[in-house]
């Protein structure tokens, strides 16, 4: 069919130009209409539910809102994810549904369900809203209004909020493609009746009088109308307030005959709502600001461009001094990122052309070639177009002209080389050409064809992604398939057409710069390889090994989702204390504005703190949003990068005190956010039951977080500790009073929040009118207290009379998700990979945190995605190479051949592995997709090949070598051409610094560093493993192969030392190793070198004295005599003798130890030894007994078959089997067991086994003979010479001591100097007791010490003649066993297999016999192990 094809577009060629240019009009109309965006949407399909209940307390919101709705929603089919959180004011509700749901009709399940859910929350308390269409890409343009320089003070933050909402916002909601316009900051425009609680005491008035006056003096009505011919007079009765006196002018009641006024007990003025958020310009001004949000699934440069054009007329609408000032333009980072992609792509392309020209020599050629590009570009945009795919970043991105015009190459390269072959220099005709051409592409076309068709298959695992991964990189697999499919089409008709119109006619001797540069290729290609094939076996086994090496790498290296995507524009997410109000928060976020505009790079900075009125980002009021524009990257004067700068601006914002600062992106911190809740790339969940117990764990959990390298300062989810103040009532005193507690809590409700009485209308614009205390009356706890209550008597009471009010901290936010609650520790990484983090965050945790019963962890945020791309990629990939391995076998119909070149893709791979690693990347899904990508092009070369040598040897070429050696001649033009095409093709990609480069750095890494390995396996491995495959292999011959071999069993070897590696060693030598090695020993040595020094300590005399002495000093001799000495004491000769006796009985005792512990450790090593021999003669035992069994269970399945036995037999057969199977199983944990106790005592680290032969007799001598003392006896003994010398020393201490001085003095007058000396002696005279009680407490641990030894002695002749006797009683049983039993029992077991084979007996019968058998083998067994560990006691205590 492809011959078909071919033959038509050469001989159509008016037909092909044709279709050719419809494909450039329809190609170029289609890139017109394609949506443009920098990164593809990958939000979840999700609806929010928002809930605003200004009123209530978190706990209150999750009670009476939050659960409910979750109640009622968790039923909706094809949800993925429920989540919430609920805090004071406010509940936002998250229910993610799977992707291939319609957002409309998901909006739709959602909104019916909360009809349901509305009757059950009370009444009053707040309206559930869906949040508006859009998704984490939505915030498309953001803005701020602000007055020109010298205006500021005309214009207050209401005025412009009025601006922004009845100006700004309503011309733009017209607009196509808008969801929603949040408007941000400002204060909110109210008419306020601010209530002076003095006046009401004195005029005796309650707020809900005020507040019923309020709503019935407020209203317009209708009287339908009066048919008065020719006229109808319709009725309009006019009651709004439309003006502050309106408001103050209503009356409240009347006192007597004088009206109230809502003017005589309050303020009426403008003022504004209760504010939970706000926005800060450049540090210097509360400003006011909207967000634009986009509809899901609309073209975000359109949208913009159409809020752009719109804008002049918005302005014009605002006084002259306002500007509309935009802060965030997603058309912005959209110009960056496309002209990143078109900068690579262009860049690209020049390279690839260079490049095609460069090695076919030929202009004509390589233009052909190169005219595939943008043919092949224009048919992915038209197919891009239909299949609704947009461009961007990730869509674009992978496109490599490289590897699109694999196919165009090949056709062209063997039609050049097919010309050249040709002896004839006549010029060919049109008609000869066409022929040419078409013999040359027909015999190559199933390599070009199978070649892209291949890349193609490659691309499926990435089609099969679902979730953000797959909204992230299927556009990518979609747009490199499209390319493809054109440029196969394009290699099949519009390349065998324009070769044969364009290429030269007329061959030409003349050799070309290629040509004389392939030549040198080739000359110095053809001895490498000839060399190569001489040791073809070492070659081929060095590959496996780096192969493996590279495995073993690629398997430590870590991953991480995608990497990050920069910007160009930084989101510093600042976090006060908890509990921290509005202003403090604006007051911090303004100075840290401040700090941040100083630096050059930025040209803006905005903060948004807390949240807006439609809350689709809902931060608390103590966390800021600061936006930090910057100029573009040329601008920057510092010479500071990107990354560098973020980091200069933190450590700048550390001088700010208690404030926690976190770096991110804002379209990354927005995406994290929507996704999974959280801003963080990591986030540990911790689900439990008591918000108390969840805050704890998560300090303790971000404590262990912190000591990770890599991770960011962890920022654990604030859940607790936010300041109220508590209303407590007491139930009977509000009974007392005739009162309820809705009376109460709306009184307190209005007071405080304010309460709306209705609306006030300015032409179009509507205003709440809202009742509450002024404000100078609700700043403290005591306004709360004194708050005056009415009561049914009509007198008022303060609040503090039927309530305890008090200040308390409560829940500031409480997390569910799935319908439990739950907290989150959120950080980002940096400087490492996330897997590899987060693997040692569990490991961590694991250890030194355990949660109770009823909590546990997840890991949410970019590890989740990671994980699922992963698990997915892990099925479709091994799909997709079996698929390539069909295709193989089915074009060569060899599976040899098929191998061949399959073994092209685990050896390409090398090279990504090794390219990543040199550059520092961890793997991501985005080396993923370069792998794929590599895979295809590695595989393509080998087709091309393996192919030339099948052609070969159709022509007849026989000898392998020779083969081999031609066909990689003629083919190392289009191998190095498609290598190079590929690899240059992503160069502009992998060194690329510009905007969103790092998404495509790692793909393309991977495929230039893979093709360098791939070209030189394609070039080397790939002919070796050919002759190989196709040659006989003769082992006595070939040294090669016998290298090969024993690199291999090397390799094997390394690997696998542990599995094979255990040592047999007898008893004796056991012990001789045991007597070497073991630990004890050295310790031993240790205390006999203390005691060693101990001893000459013994003669330790005091310290000499040198004294100064003044005597004869009186009033009249000031100077006196002055007197200079030495002073010596010693003590009793005899207690040095003494106690050089104690302590050398010390050291004999350390000495003595050595034989206790040589009796002691050979004890041990031959009862260890023994008892693994005896475990191991039982594992053969079980081995033997698991083949009778195995054999009997056939046996009785094949009669159960045939009838013969019931099957009762076949369930007993195979319950013995499975039972014995079991002690098989147990029988070998304890030999690892004894094996590590062994290894112990040996100190060896080591697997060490038994003599591989039958458990043995240990020979024991029981005549009565010459008894030695046992080493421990003796050691006893010595404790009693100790304590005999310890007699002598407390004896001589009983002694007198010594003491002499010498001393010389000079007197006045004299000539000589005098000297002198003094002897004394001290004796114990009132110690003389106590020293008495030293002797006799010394002769009592001497009599203690005796009779110890007496004791010892008289319990080790006891065990002594135990273990006797329980030799002798061994020794009968044993013999019994070994003249008959053992006999007996192989008798039984072959008697009984026989008869139940035959018939003779059945299972329960054999069964019996077997049972007995086996008894009296395992029996003795038993026996001989214990009879030896009875002798080894035995030899112990004869110290053998």
């Amino acid at each position: 069919m492809l011959d078909h094809i071919i033959k038509f577009s050469i001989k159509n060629k008016i037909v092909i130009g044709i279709m050719t240019l419809l494909l450039i009009i329809w190609g170029a109309w289609s890139a017109t209409k394609l949506p443009i965006d920098a990164v593809p949407d990958i939000t979840n399909n999700q609806v929010q539910i928002f809930t605003s209940c200004p009123t209530l307390a978190g706990q209150e919101v999750e009670q009476l809102v939050t659960f409910p709705i979750e109640q009622n929603i968790a039923t909706v089919p094809k949800i993925e994810e429920i989540r919430s959180i609920s805090r004071f004011g406010l509940s936002v509700i998250t229910v993610v549904f799977d992707d291939d749901v319609d957002i409309y009709f998901a909006r739709q399940l959602i909104g019916e369900r909360l009809k349901e859910a509305v009757d059950q929350i009370p009444q009053g308390i707040g309206k559930p809203e869906l949040a508006p269409v859009s998704t984490g890409l939505g915030e498309v343009y953001q803005y701020i209004i602000h007055p020109k320089k010298g205006s500021e003070q005309k214009y207050n933050t209401k005025d412009l909020r009025t601006m922004q909402d009845w100006i700004v916002a309503r011309q733009l909601y017209g607009t196509p493609g808008i969801a929603e316009v949040n408007s941000f900051g400002g204060e909110l425009k109210q008419y306020e009746v601010a209530v002076d609680p003095n006046r009401l005491k004195a005029m005796n008035i309650t707020i809900p009088e005020i507040f019923t006056a309020l709503e019935k003096n407020n209203q317009n009505t209708g009287g339908a109308y009066i048919d008065k011919k020719p006229n109808a007079y319709f009725i309009r009765g006019i009651g709004l307030a439309t003006s502050l006196e309106d408001v103050r002018n209503i009356a409240i009641r009347k006192s007597g005959s004088i009206p109230i006024y809502v003017k005589d007990v309050a303020d009426v003025r403008f003022g504004h709502a209760v504010r939970y958020g706000a926005l800060t310009y450049n540090g210097e001004v509360d400003a006011v600001g909207g967000v634009v949000m986009m509809l899901k699934g609309e073209n975000s440069n359109e949208v913009v461009n159409r809020v752009k054009e719109k804008l002049p007329t918005i302005q014009k609408s605002l006084p002259d001094d306002v500007v509309i000032e935009p802060y965030l333009d997603r058309t912005d980072l959209v110009g960056r990122a496309i002209s990143t992609v078109e900068k690579n792509l262009i860049e690209g392309a020049l390279i690839v052309i260079f490049v095609l020209v460069l090695f076919l020599g030929n202009l004509r050629a390589g233009l052909i070639v190169a005219s595939a590009i943008p043919l092949a570009l224009l048919f992915a945009l038209g197919l891009m177009n239909v299949f609704g795919v947009s461009a961007n970043l990730m869509s674009l991105g992978a496109i490599d002209f490289g590897l699109i015009v694999d196919g165009a190459v090949i056709v062209v390269e063997a039609t050049l080389h097919h010309l050249g072959l040709r002896k004839s220099t006549e010029k060919l005709t049109q008609a000869e050409m066409d022929h040419e051409v078409f013999e040359s592409a027909s015999k190559i076309r199933t390599s070009a064809a199978f070649g892209e068709i291949i890349i193609l298959i490659v691309y499926i695992p990435i089609l099969t992604l679902v979730g953000v991964e797959g909204k992230m990189f299927r556009p990518m697999a979609q747009t490199v398939g499209f390319a493809i499919f054109g440029a196969l089409i394009l290699s099949l008709t519009y390349i065998p057409m324009m070769c044969a119109l364009f290429l030269p006619k007329k061959h030409s001797d003349k050799q070309t710069f290629s040509d004389r540069m392939i030549a040198g290729l080739q000359h110095i290609y053809d001895p490498l390889l000839q060399k190569a094939i001489r040791f073809k076996y070492l070659i081929v086994s060095l590959t496996v090994a780096i192969f493996a090496l590279s495995a073993f790498f690629f398997k430590n290296m870590g991953g991480e989702f995608i990497p990050q995507l920069q910007e160009g524009d930084y989101a510093f997410h600042c976090i006060l204390p908890q509990g921290s109000s509005l202003s403090q928060s604006i007051e911090t976020s303004m100075q840290a504005s401040r700090i941040i505009k100083e630096f050059d790079e930025v040209k803006m900075v905005v903060g948004k703190t807390g949240a807006a009125e439609v809350p689709t980002d809902p931060m608390p009021p103590e966390a800021t949003d600061i936006m930090v524009v910057l100029k573009p990257q040329k601008e920057w004067k510092s010479g500071r990068s990107y990354e560098e700068l973020g980091a200069a601006i933190l450590e700048k914002l550390e001088v700010i005190p208690g404030v926690f600062f976190e770096k991110n992106q804002p379209i990354q911190m927005r995406f994290n956010e929507l996704m999974t809740g959280i801003r963080q790339d990591v986030a540990v969940k911790i689900f439990g039951e008591n918000i108390d117990s969840l805050a704890a764990y998560a300090n303790v959990v971000a404590a262990q977080i912190q000591s990770v390298q890599g991770a960011t300062s962890p920022q654990v989810e604030r859940v607790s500790g936010l300041p109220q103040i508590n209303i407590v009532y007491d139930r009977t005193r509000i009974a007392n009073y005739g009162l309820t507690i809705q009376d109460v809590n709306d009184v307190v409700s209005t007071a405080f929040a304010g309460r709306s009485t209705g609306q006030i209308y300015e032409n179009e614009r509507r205003f709440d009118l809202v009742v509450r205390l002024d404000t100078t009356h609700r700043n403290s706890i005591d306004d709360v207290r004194n708050l005056m209550i009415p009561t049914d008597t009509g007198t008022q009471i303060p609040l503090s009379q039927v309530a305890a009010i008090d200040y308390k901290l409560g829940p500031a936010q409480i997390s569910r998700e799935a319908g439990k609650r739950r907290i989150v520790i959120g950080f980002n990484v940096a400087g490492r990979d996330v897997q590899t983090v987060v693997k040692d965050i569990q490991q961590q945790l694991a250890a030194n945190v355990k949660l109770p019963a009823g909590y546990y962890f997840t890991y949410g945020g970019q590890f989740e995605n990671l994980q699922k791309a992963s698990s997915r990629l892990l099925i479709a990939v091994p799909v997709s190479l079996l698929l390539i391995f069909m295709l193989l076998y089915f074009t060569f119909h060899s599976f040899k051949q098929a191998t061949l070149i399959f073994t092209a893709i685990p050896m390409s791979a090398i090279g990504g592995v090794f390219a990543l690693m040199l550059r520092g990347m961890p793997f991501s899904i985005s080396a993923g997709i370069g792998f794929i990508a590599l895979f295809g092009v590695a595989v393509l070369n080998g087709i091309v090949l393996i192919g030339t040598f099948n052609q070969l040897k159709k022509e007849g070429v026989d000898d392998i070598f020779q083969r081999v050696k031609e066909g990689t001649l003629t083919r190392l033009r289009p191998v190095l051409m498609t290598a190079t095409v590929a690899s240059l093709g992503f160069l502009p990609m992998a060194i690329s610094t510009s905007a969103g480069a790092e998404v495509q750095k790692p793909l393309a890494t991977v495929v230039i560093g893979g093709l360098v390995t791939a070209t030189f396996l394609t070039l080397f491995v790939l002919p070796l493993l050919y002759i190989i495959f196709n040659s006989k292999w003769n082992m006595k011959r070939s040294s090669g192969a016998n290298t090969f071999v024993k690199v291999l069993v090397f390799l094997f070897m390394t690997l696998g030392s542990q599995v094979f590696g255990q040592e047999r060693i007898s008893v004796t030598e056991a012990v001789e190793t045991a007597l070497k090695s073991n630990r004890q020993f050295q310790i031993n040595q240790a205390e006999i070198a203390g005691a060693g020094f101990n001893v000459k300590t013994a003669t330790e005399i005091p310290k000499t004295g040198i004294f100064a002495e003044n005597e004869d000093y009186r009033p009249t001799d000031k100077a006196g005599l002055l007197k200079i000495g030495i002073t010596q004491s010693i003590a009793w000769p005899g207690l040095y003798a003494a106690r050089k006796e104690y302590f050398k009985q010390q050291l004999k005792y350390a000495n003595l130890n050595t034989d206790v512990l040589k009796t002691a450790i050979t004890k041990d090593v031959r009862t260890a030894y023994f008892q693994l021999w005896y475990l191991q003669d039982r594992q053969k035992l079980y081995m033997e007994l698991d083949s009778i069994y195995t054999a009997m269970f056939k046996a009785t399945e094949l009669r159960f078959r045939t009838g013969d036995v019931a099957a009762l037999d076949k369930i007993a057969a195979e319950a013995k089997l499975k039972e014995l199977q079991a002690q098989l199983v147990q029988n070998k944990k304890d030999i690892v067991i004894q094996q590590q106790q062994l290894m112990m005592l040996l100190d060896r680290n080591e697997w060490m086994l038994p003599l591989d032969r039958s458990l043995e007799k240990i020979v024991v001598n029981t005549s009565s003979s010459e008894e030695l003392t046992h080493p421990l006896l003796v050691l006893q003994q010595q404790n009693v010479n100790i304590a005999s010398s310890n007699i002598s020393v407390q004896k001589n201490t009983n002694k007198p001591e010594f003491s002499g001085r010498f001393f010389s003095q000079r007197v006045w007058g004299a000539k000589d100097p005098l000297s002198g000396f003094s002897v004394s002696a001290s004796f114990p005279v009132f110690s003389l007791g106590a020293y008495k009680s030293k002797v006799k407490a010394a002769n009592a641990e001497m009599e203690v010490q005796q009779r110890k030894l007496e004791y010892d002695t008289q319990v080790f002749q006891t065990n002594k003649g135990n273990a006797l006797a329980e030799i002798d009683k061994n020794s009968a049983l044993l013999q019994f066993y070994e003249s008959s039993g053992l006999k007996q029992a192989d008798a039984i077991i072959k008697a009984a297999s026989l008869g139940y084979r035959t018939g003779e007996i059945n299972f329960a019968e054999l069964s019996q016999f077997l049972s007995q058998a086996i008894g009296i083998r395992q029996n003795y067994l038993e026996v001989l192990n214990q009879y030896n560990q009875s002798a080894i006691q035995y030899n112990y205590f004869n110290n053998k």
